[in-house]
């Protein structure tokens, strides 16, 4: 008789599918909405939710919150495709659903990429979310208001869903390594330089994070009983990724900060060598693209707003042709970036408005600003006494003020003399003093 346990039967599922979170408290990342003091947090937790589209990027966990809205509902769980579903599809979910709801049974349909079903197929379900036969799911990464019908929209609430932290990857991998009924068991010796190596390469993805520690334990070799996760393993899982891992005690990290210092210190030369850099070590020129955007707005703003465009044409020339041309096209705009003036107006403007949005008082809109489109508000005295720029001379309504009166001498932006700012300047310096010689200022200028 075989001394074989035929009955053992291994998990031979993905790492990612085997560490899906069961319960609520497991789940990792989107504290801006499932922090345990947010409504959303507390409606899951006590099974009363409603019908909602998951908006976000992919691995940031929307299959998996709605699984986990399911458990906690006790409802079933039926999950379709609109990659691959149909009418046929659809009909027998909603039949199932109906079987299922007279006994007693709730149901949670969630519909993947959602965006992909035509409009005759999102407008099948609209009677079945209104009569309550199914809690309807929907995810997308595509923006809901441009991919799903209204009608769609008006029944459900949408949620964005964002990119993971790397704080939130790096508690993903370790959840794994301790937990996994399979790697728990091995022993794997992993540095925090190799775990951060994996976070960076993941890019945002808790599925690619786990994808790449799988590949990483497989191609990892046994020493003294340990598997062992080094710059050598790594290099083979992460060439398309990420820069070599530690090659001359040089760091990804530590190349892109030099490449950012670099074009922010107009060096072209040297911007340009770091990005050849980052290249020759494996790393993903488009990570580089998204960089030179948020140079263009940081640290380029109004000096040259052609950054921007110049940024986006790069990245969309790279998508176009591939990397070969590609790869010179974000060149080109690294140069360009490098070499062009340098301001951060925009970006200490923007930071010091959102700080008062966010810590001040919500002053009231003045009347003059506020909308009239109904006889009472007129009568309230809305919009009176609003000048119609495009009537005043110059097409300035000198002494206009467009703030709350409390905040009437605010000044956000300060352009520099650099570029194209010193003609912003020069205008903006020209319309104050139309407005300090007004006789017909809308505040009291005591």
């Amino acid at each position: 008789m075989s001394n074989f346990d035929f009955n053992f039967a291994p998990d031979v599922r993905p790492l990612a599918a085997r560490m899906r979170p069961n319960v609520l408290a497991e789940y990792c990342g989107q504290q801006h909405l499932l922090a345990q003091d947010k409504p959303l947090y507390q409606a899951i937790l006590s099974g009363h939710c409603h019908s909602m589209i998951l908006w976000g990027p992919p691995g940031t966990g929307k299959t998996t919150l709605a699984q986990l809205i399911a458990h906690h509902a006790t409802a079933q769980f039926i999950q379709l495709s609109a990659v691959t579903a149909g009418v046929k599809e659809i009909r027998e979910s909603v039949q199932q659903a109906k079987n299922s709801l007279q006994h007693g049974q709730r149901t949670l349909l969630f519909v993947d990429e959602v965006h992909r079903f035509n409009k005759s197929q999102q407008d099948a379900f609209l009677p079945h979310i209104e009569d309550g036969t199914f809690l309807f799911v929907g995810a997308t990464t595509e923006n809901p208001s441009f991919a799903l019908n209204n009608a769609i929209l008006s029944r459900t609430r949408v949620y964005v869903l964002k990119s993971l932290t790397d704080d939130d990857l790096l508690q993903v991998i370790n959840r794994a390594l301790i937990q996994d009924p399979i790697l728990s068991t091995l022993q794997i010796s992993m540095d925090e330089k190799a775990k951060g190596a994996l976070c960076a390469a993941a890019q945002g993805d808790a599925r690619k994070a786990l994808n790449l520690l799988e590949q990483s334990v497989d191609l990892a070799q046994s020493i003294a009983g340990k598997k062992v996760i080094d710059s050598q393993v790594l290099e083979h899982v992460l060439p398309s990724h990420f820069a070599k891992y530690d090659k001359g005690g040089d760091e990804f990290y530590d190349l892109i900060s030099a490449f950012h210092k670099s074009v922010r210190g107009s060096a072209p030369d040297a911007a340009l060598y770091w990005y050849c850099r980052i290249l020759a070590g494996g790393g993903d020129p488009l990570y580089v693209a998204r960089r030179l955007l948020a140079i263009a707005t940081e640290d380029i703003g109004n000096a040259d707003p052609r950054a921007m465009q110049v940024a986006l044409n790069a990245w969309d020339i790279f998508q176009r042709v591939g990397p070969s041309e590609g790869e010179r096209a974000i060149a080109q705009a690294t140069l360009y970036l490098a070499s062009a003036p340098k301001s951060n107006a925009v970006y200490t403007a923007f930071n010091q408005a959102k700080h008062d949005a966010a810590h001040l008082p919500s002053y009231p809109v003045p009347e003059h600003l506020r909308n009239a489109p109904t006889q009472i508000m007129k009568e309230l005295g809305f919009g009176a006494q609003y000048r119609y720029a495009h009537d005043e001379v110059g097409a300035f309504a000198a002494g206009e003020n467009y703030f709350p009166e409390i905040l009437k001498t605010k000044h956000y932006y300060q352009p520099t003399d650099r570029g194209l700012e010193k003609q912003i300047k020069d205008k903006l310096d020209y319309l104050a003093s139309q407005n300090n010689q007004s006789e017909n200022k809308r505040y009291d200028s005591n």
